[in-house]
C-alpha cells in the first residue's frame, strides 16, 4: 500500500464521494459547450469557481490572471520556476458511447517541458490530451475529438507538465466541451455452454488483514482499551490515559517497569484525596458483561486500590473491584464488571485514597462474551464474507515486523511504535491468535515475512515455528508457547511492495532479485512443500523478477487500489480495466521472458481496492457507497475472465482500513463492498464460461455451479437508468423461473454503517422470470441460478 500519496488520495476523495452527477438525460445536447466557467470569468477565493487545483510533486503558482486573456478579461495562469507536474480540474457529466470535442486556447512564456509535455488540455484517467504548447507562444487553440466509451463522467484538466515537470509560465482561457454524435446501445450477451474456462480459484475471495489503523485492534480484536500498556507516558498527547487528582503525582517510572520501558507509578498525597488514572469514552451495554485483568504492584499504604467501571454521573453508576493483597512484586488482579447503562462514555478509573505509591504494570478489558480475544458480533459478520483465505501481518507493517515480538504472556509482549503507520502496535494479535483467528473462521493462514529490515535467517525460523516438528528449535518454542502440533501454512509472501521507496528496507531491483532468492533458498530449506509468492509490480520490476528469481517463487504478487471518477458507470469501470490491464501483462511475460516461457507462474493479487475518501473508520478508514460496490463485482468478473492467471486475490483489508466491513465500538456491518464480495462467494459458480455479444454498458459473467447443475449469471448495471439485455444461452435447455439475488439502492452514495439499518443489501427473490430479455435495475448487482432442465 503506497503512503507517498495517501493526502492526494484523501483531497480527491472529499470531492468526488460527496459528487453526484446527472444522468444521460439531463445531459446537454450536441454541440453546447457543457463546461462550466469555461472562461474562467467566476472567481471563488482567487481561483476559478468549480474548478480544483491538484500539484504532482513540486506545487505549481495557480492564479486568476485579470492582464491577460483570450476573451473577456480572464484567464488561468499557472507557472513553476522549479518544476512541476500540475493541473487545474473540473468534472463533468457525458454521454456514454458517444463522440466528443475537447477545445481551447493556451499561451506560453518560456515554458520548458523538462520530463513532461508543456501545457495542454486532457481528460483525467484517459488516453485523450490536445497537442502541447510550450516555449514562448502567443494564444494557441488546440482540441482533439475522442469517444467516451463506457464513461459517463470525465474530469477535464488545464495540464501544466504532464507525466513529468515543467517550467515556465502558461495561461488557459476559453475551454470548450461539445457532443458531435452518439449512439444508442442495445445490451446483447450470448452463453456458450461448451466454452469452458480455466476453473474460478476459490482464493479469488480472499481477504488481508493489516496492523493498521482500527484493523485489528479496535476492529476484529475486542480488546476495549488503547494503549493497555503505556507506550506513551500517561497525560501525554498520544496518550488516552488522564491522571486522576493533581497530575503532578503521576509519573512515569523507568526502573520498576512490568512491560516496555516504564510503568505509570501514582505517587498517593495520604489526605484522603484519591489519586490514580482514568481512560474515558469507553462504549458499554446495559446488561453486558465484562471481564480483563490489571497487573498492580503496591506500597502497604497505597492499599486497597479500586479499579472501578464508571458509567454514569451518579455514585451508583459504577461498579468497582478492590484490590487489597498486593505488595512490591507484579500481581494479576481478575477484574469483571456488568454494566447498567448504554453509553459511549463509559471510563475506566484505577485509584486510591491512602498514602505512600502503587505501580500499573498493564490492563486489558473485554466483553465477556469475546471469542478467544475477538469480537463476536465481528466475527459473525467475517463468517457472512466467508473468505477462504487470510494474508497478514502486512502489508507496509510486515517490513519494520519482527514476529517474535508477538509471542508468550501478552501481557508481557512489547508495545511497539508501528513501524511503518501511526499509533501502538500492541503485540496482543501475534501468530497464534492470528492462527486461532484462521481456525475459527474456517479459512487459511497467509503469511508475509519481513524481506524489508529482516533477514532470511528470521523468515526460515518463522517458518519453522508453524510448520516444523516439535523436535526442531522453534517447534520447541512453539510448544513452549502453547502448540505442540505445527499448523502447515502453505502460503508465504515474500517481503510487501519492495519496488516502492516508501517500503522499509527498499532496495534497487539487482539488489532484491538475490535477496528475494536467499530468502527462498532458506525457507524452502525448513519446509519444500510451502508455495512462495514474489513482490511484482507490473513493468520493470515484475519482469525482472520473473527473468532473476523464476525459480525461486510459485506466484507473484501484483497490488492495484484505483481512486475515484466521476459518473457511477466511469467509476465502477475503474477496477476491472485494473485487474485486465495485469492480467494482460503476465499473458505478454510468458511470451517473452525465457525464464518462465513454457512455466506458468498465477498472480495472487493479494492487494486491490478503491482507495479515496475521507478516514471515518480511523486512520485509512474510508467509507464505501453502493457505486463502489458496483466497482467490486466488475473487478470480480474480470478475475473471471482471466482465470488463466490469477490463483488468488485478497480484498484489502478486511475491517475498517479500506474495508469490507465497518465497525463501531459496539457494532459491526457488510460495507456495500463486503454485501458483494459475501454475493459472490457464496452463490457465484466455479467454472467460468465465455460471455459473447455486445453487453455494455452491462457487465455479464457466468459459471457452472454444483457439477452443472445450476447455471449462475451475473448481471452488474453501472448507469443510472434501467436496462434490458437480449441474453441467449447456446447449448442448454434452462429451467424457465430462477432465484435472483440483488443487490441496489437509491443512491450511488448509498452506504452500510454499524450500527443503523443497511442502505445496500443483499435481496433474495425466488421463481422470478428467467430468458430471453433480462430487465436490470439502475446501480444494481444481478446474480440469477437457473438450474438446467
Amino acid at each position: 500500500m503506497r503512503v507517498d500519496a495517501r493526502i492526494r488520495l484523501v483531497v480527491l476523495g472529499l470531492v468526488f464521494a460527496a459528487m453526484v452527477l446527472p444522468s444521460a438525460g439531463q445531459k446537454s445536447a450536441a454541440g453546447t459547450n457543457i463546461l462550466v466557467n469555461a472562461s474562467f470569468e467566476d472567481v471563488e477565493n482567487g481561483l476559478p469557481k468549480g474548478w480544483r487545483q491538484v500539484n504532482y510533486g513540486r506545487r505549481a503558482a495557480f492564479a486568476v490572471d485579470e492582464n491577460v486573456f483570450h476573451s473577456g478579461s480572464r484567464s488561468l495562469r499557472i507557472s513553476s520556476t522549479d518544476g512541476a507536474d500540475a493541473y487545474l480540474q473540473v468534472d463533468v457529466a457525458v454521454r456514454p458511447f458517444a463522440s466528443y470535442r475537447l477545445s481551447g486556447w493556451v499561451k506560453t512564456e518560456d515554458v520548458k517541458p523538462g520530463t513532461g509535455r508543456g501545457a495542454l488540455f486532457n481528460i483525467h484517467g484517459m488516453d485523450v490530451l490536445t497537442p502541447a504548447v510550450s516555449g514562448t507562444q502567443d494564444w494557441t487553440r488546440v482540441e482533439i475529438v475522442f469517444e467516451t466509451g463506457a464513461n459517463d463522467g470525465v474530469s477535464v484538466n488545464c495540464l501544466f507538465g504532464g507525466w513529468g515537470r515543467a517550467t515556465g509560465t502558461a495561461w488557459f482561457d476559453d475551454l470548450s466541451l461539445e457532443q458531435l454524435s452518439a449512439r444508442t446501445v442495445r445490451p446483447r450477451a450470448q452463453i456458450d455452454a461448451a466454452a469452458v474456462l480455466p476453473p474460478i480459484s476459490k482464493y479469488i475471495y480472499g481477504q488481508f488483514i493489516e496492523h493498521l489503523g482500527r484493523c485489528i485492534y479496535q476492529g476484529i480484536w475486542a480488546e476495549m482499551l488503547e494503549d493497555r500498556k503505556f507506550f506513551y507516558p500517561v497525560g501525554a498527547k498520544e496518550s488516552p490515559w488522564k491522571a486522576v487528582g493533581d497530575p503532578r503525582n503521576v509519573r512515569m517510572n523507568p526502573i520498576l517497569p512490568y512491560v516496555g520501558v516504564h510503568a505509570p507509578e501514582i505517587r498517593l498525597t495520604g489526605d484522603g484525596i484519591p489519586g490514580g488514572i482514568v481512560q474515558e469514552n469507553l462504549a458499554v451495554v446495559s446488561g453486558r458483561e465484562y471481564v480483563g485483568r490489571i497487573v498492580l504492584s503496591a506500597d502497604p499504604g497505597a492499599l486497597p486500590l479500586r479499579v472501578s467501571l464508571i458509567w454514569g454521573t451518579n455514585p451508583a453508576d459504577r461498579q468497582t473491584v478492590e484490590a487489597a493483597s498486593l505488595g512490591p512484586d507484579y500481581r494479576t488482579v481478575p477484574l469483571a464488571f456488568k454494566a447498567q447503562a448504554t453509553t459511549d462514555e463509559a471510563r475506566l478509573e484505577i485509584q486510591s485514597g491512602g498514602r505512600e505509591s502503587f505501580r500499573i504494570g498493564t490492563v486489558s478489558l473485554m466483553p465477556a462474551d469475546n471469542v478467544e480475544g475477538f469480537r463476536p458480533e465481528v466475527l459473525a459478520v467475517l463468517k457472512e464474507l466467508n473468505a477462504p483465505v487470510y494474508r497478514w501481518p502486512g502489508g507496509n507493517f510486515v517490513s519494520g515486523y519482527d514476529w517474535r515480538d508477538g509471542l508468550g504472556d501478552p501481557d508481557k509482549r512489547p508495545p511497539r511504535k508501528n513501524p511503518a503507520w501511526t499509533g501502538v502496535e500492541h503485540n496482543d494479535v501475534g501468530i497464534h491468535e492470528f492462527m486461532r483467528f484462521c481456525e475459527i473462521l474456517g479459512t487459511e493462514p497467509y503469511i508475509a515475512v519481513n524481506s524489508g529490515q529482516g533477514s532470511e535467517t528470521q523468515a526460515a525460523e518463522e517458518v519453522e515455528y508453524l510448520n516444523g516438528p516439535e523436535s526442531s528449535p522453534m517447534g520447541r518454542l512453539r510448544a513452549k508457547n502453547g502448540r505442540s502440533a505445527p499448523w502447515k501454512v502453505v502460503f508465504w509472501s515474500v517481503g510487501n511492495e519492495m519496488y516502492g521507496n516508501w517500503q522499509l528496507g527498499h532496495m534497487p531491483l539487482s539488489d532484491y532479485v538475490k535477496k528475494h532468492n536467499r530468502f527462498a533458498q532458506a525457507m524452502r530449506g525448513k519446509d519444500p512443500s510451502i508455495e512462495l509468492i514474489a513482490v511484482g509490480a507490473v513493468g520493470s520490476w515484475s519482469e525482472g523478477m520473473l527473468a532473476g528469481s523464476a525459480e525461486f517463487m510459485d506466484s507473484m504478487s501484483e497490488h492495484f487500489y484505483v481512486q475515484s471518477r466521476p459518473g457511477v458507470m466511469s467509476h465502477a469501470g475503474l477496477a476491472a480495466r485494473e485487474v485486465k490491464r495485469i492480467a494482460d501483462a503476465h499473458r505478454r511475460y510468458r511470451e517473452t521472458i525465457p525464464a518462465v516461457k513454457g512455466r506458468e507462474i498465477p498472480v495472487a493479487l493479494d492487494e486491490w481496492n478503491y482507495w479515496y475518501g475521507p478516514h471515518v473508520y480511523g486512520e485509512l478508514g474510508t467509507q464505501y457507497f453502493l457505486k463502489d460496490a458496483l466497482g467490486i463485482a466488475a473487478g470480480l468478473h474480470e478475475f473471471f475472465r482471466n482465470t488463466d492467471v490469477f490463483f488468488m486475490a485478497n480484498y484489502a483489508q478486511t475491517v475498517n482500513v479500506i474495508g469490507a466491513v465497518k465497525t463501531n465500538k459496539t457494532a459491526a456491518v457488510l460495507d456495500t463492498t463486503g454485501e458483494v464480495l459475501a454475493l459472490y462467494r457464496n452463490h457465484f459458480g466455479t467454472i467460468p464460461l465465455k460471455v459473447g455479444g455486445v453487453p455494455a454498458p452491462l457487465d455479464v459473467a457466468a459459471a457452472w455451479k454444483d457439477g452443472k447443475k445450476i447455471l449462475t449469471v451475473a448481471v452488474v448495471n453501472p448507469s443510472t437508468e434501467s436496462m434490458r439485455l437480449s441474453l441467449s444461452v447456446k447449448g442448454l435447455r434452462l429451467a424457465s423461473k430462477a432465484k435472483l439475488f440483488r443487490i441496489t439502492g437509491p443512491d450511488p452514495l448509498s452506504k452500510n454503517m454499524p450500527g443503523l439499518p443497511p442502505e445496500v443489501k443483499t435481496v433474495e427473490t425466488a421463481g422470478v422470470p428467467f430468458g430471453g430479455t433480462l430487465t436490470l435495475p439502475p446501480m444494481s448487482v444481478s446474480l440469477y441460478e437457473i438450474p438446467v432442465r
